[in-house]
């Protein structure tokens, strides 16, 4: 899962890329809003934790432009301004949630974990496939209750696919999702990460296909 933070104060923006990435996501950080405008024409995020007070284009634009664009990704907006007109306006633009500073860490986290399941059609934070199960709160994987050992490059390709079963994922955002700004994207590494998983799925009946031209589907072998 990969988060965009949209934050112009370098030391809350720096504690929050570190607390998301020990989360085992994929952050970039950026400090404007002219940058966020285009880094999201030019990405692909889960989500995105939108400051209202930006240099170069505040943050409302932000949501305005994406929103404009018919962009359905997450945004959950971080102010200072608490007041009721500004919840309510910044909710009527498009936001899908709303914290006010200073905030709890805790309650940022479950807040991000609500609204990647609300985005992924999941009321229930437990996602299965065949006997391969996931939960969206602890992030765990399990075959047959059995905890499953995995990387957090692994986990997150992993993560993907169940959270798309039974529809295929391209090999580009399977990259898009593991790797930030400041990698290298590397779609040869996908296929690294796919075979390591498929011998960790052995004993599983959840099984990763090749779909040649599209990419990859997680689905149950039983169905083949």
């Amino acid at each position: 899962m990969r988060i965009l933070v949209v934050e112009d104060n370098p030391e809350l923006a720096q504690w929050l890329g570190r607390t998301l990435r020990k989360d085992q996501y994929t952050v970039d950080c950026i400090n404007n809003g002219a940058d966020a405008d285009f880094a999201l024409q030019s990405e692909k995020y889960n989500l995105v934790i939108l400051d209202l007070s930006l240099p170069k284009m505040d943050g409302q634009e932000v949501l305005r432009r994406l929103r404009a664009r018919q962009n359905p990704t997450p945004v959950l907006v971080l102010t200072a301004n608490n007041t009721i007109q500004s919840r309510v306006s910044e909710l009527d633009q498009g936001a899908d949630d709303y914290m006010a500073k200073p905030f709890e860490i805790e309650e940022l986290e479950a807040r991000i974990r609500m609204l990647l399941r609300r985005s992924s059609g999941q009321a229930s934070p437990l996602i299965a496939c065949g006997d391969l199960s996931y939960n969206m709160n602890t992030r765990e994987f399990l075959i047959s209750q059995q905890a499953l050992a995995l990387t957090p490059r692994e986990r997150a390709v992993l993560e993907m696919l169940i959270r798309k079963a039974g529809t295929s994922v391209t090999k580009n955002a399977l990259a898009q999702s593991l790797f930030s700004l400041d990698e290298d994207v590397s779609t040869d590494a996908i296929e690294i990460y796919v075979h390591r998983l498929r011998k960790k799925l052995e004993s599983s009946s959840a099984k990763i296909m090749t779909l040649r031209g599209l990419g990859y589907l997680l689905r149950q072998a039983d169905n083949e």
